[in-house]
C-alpha cells in the first residue's frame, strides 16, 4: 500500500495517474528531489561559482606565499639600521627572507604575550627576554648577541657641545629647552638615559624639559630633525646613513650595561634558528660591530 508506481503485475498503483498528471514519471522522483534541493541551496553547486571560488583561493595562496615564507622577527628599535643590513646580507647569502618589526622592547614583549606570531625576539636588554622565558613563551633564556652604547647627541648645526658638562650648562641657561629620551618604562635605552642623568645630578633639571619618544628610534628622530635641542640615543642609530649631527659616548659607568639578548620563541622554525645562529657567527658579529655594537663578553 502507498506505492506510487506500477504494482508487481505491471498495473498502475492507486494514485499513479495523479502523479503522472503532475509531471512525475517512474524512476524520476529521486532526480527531481535532487534538483529541487539544489535550487533551495541544500546541496553544493559544482558549477562556475565553485570554480571561480577555487581559482580565487589559489591566487590568494600564490600571492601570500612569499609573505608566508618570511621569518617574522621582533627587534628593539635601536637595531633598525643594523638589523636591516644584517637581514640583507643574510638573505643574499642564503636566499631566506625575514620580516622584521621594530618597537620598544617592552612593547614587543606585550605583543608576544598577546599572541603575536614572532619566531625570534631581539631585545635591547636581558630582562625582557627573561620575562618571556619565565612566562613559558620561550624554551630557554636565550643568548647575548651584543652590548650597546648610549650616546648624547645634538642636531646638525647646533652650537651645543654633546657632552654632559655642556648639557648641564645648557639646562641651566635655558639653551636646552627640549631633551629627548625614549620612554624609560618600555625602552631599555630610555631607562639607561635616566640612570645617567641621575648619576651626574641632572635628573631634577632635566625632567621639565623631557620630550619622550615611544622608542629610542623616535627619540633619535626628535633630535635629528631639530625638534629637540639634545637627546640620548644608541650608538648604532647615530651611525645610520644621513645623520649630520654630533654625538659623544656616555661613560658606561654611569648606567647599567646595555647587554642585549635574543631568544627563539616557541613557534620558531628551523629558518628562524638559522638566522639566530648567523647573528652569532663571525659574519654576523662583524656586521653588528660596524654599527657600533660590542661583542658579548
Amino acid at each position: 500500500m502507498g506505492r506510487a508506481g506500477p504494482d508487481r503485475f505491471g498495473q498502475p498503483a492507486p494514485g499513479w495517474k495523479r502523479l503522472r498528471r503532475r509531471g512525475y514519471a517512474a524512476g524520476s522522483v529521486h532526480h527531481r528531489c535532487r534538483g529541487d534541493a539544489r535550487q533551495r541551496g541544500a546541496l553544493p553547486d559544482s558549477g562556475p561559482r565553485v570554480l571561480i571560488g577555487r581559482l580565487l583561493a589559489l591566487l590568494w595562496l600564490l600571492a601570500a606565499a612569499p609573505l608566508l615564507a618570511q621569518v617574522p622577527v621582533a627587534a628593539a628599535a635601536s637595531l633598525r639600521y643594523a638589523l636591516d643590513d644584517a637581514a640583507a646580507a643574510y638573505s643574499k647569502a642564503t636566499g631566506e627572507q625575514l620580516r622584521i618589526s621594530y618597537a620598544a622592547s617592552g612593547n614587543l614583549v606585550q605583543q608576544i604575550e598577546a599572541g603575536a606570531p614572532y619566531q625570534l625576539f631581539l631585545s635591547a636588554d636581558e630582562d625582557h627576554v627573561f620575562r618571556l622565558a619565565d612566562n613559558g613563551l620561550a624554551p630557554d633564556r636565550g643568548r647575548i648577541y651584543a652590548v650597546g652604547r648610549l650616546v648624547l647627541i645634538v642636531p646638525p648645526g647646533s652650537p651645543i657641545n654633546p657632552s654632559l658638562a655642556a648639557l648641564k650648562a645648557g639646562l641651566a641657561s635655558g639653551q636646552v629647552k627640549r631633551l629627548a629620551i625614549a620612554n624609560p618604562e618600555t625602552a631599555p635605552y630610555g631607562a639607561r638615559s635616566v640612570e645617567a642623568l641621575k648619576a651626574v645630578g641632572l635628573w631634577a633639571q632635566a625632567q621639565p624639559r623631557l620630550v619622550t619618544g615611544e622608542n629610542i628610534a623616535q627619540a633619535f628622530q626628535f633630535v635629528a630633525s631639530g625638534a629637540a635641542d639634545a637627546g640620548f640615543t644608541s650608538l648604532s642609530l647615530v651611525k645610520s646613513p644621513g645623520f649630520k649631527g654630533r654625538y659623544a659616548l656616555v661613560p658606561a659607568n654611569l648606567h647599567q650595561p646595555l647587554t642585549q639578548r635574543m631568544v627563539l620563541l616557541k613557534s620558531a622554525t628551523p629558518a628562524a634558528r638559522r638566522f639566530h645562529d648567523w647573528l652569532l657567527s663571525p659574519a654576523g658579529q662583524a656586521l653588528l660591530a660596524r654599527h657600533g655594537y660590542l661583542p658579548p663578553a
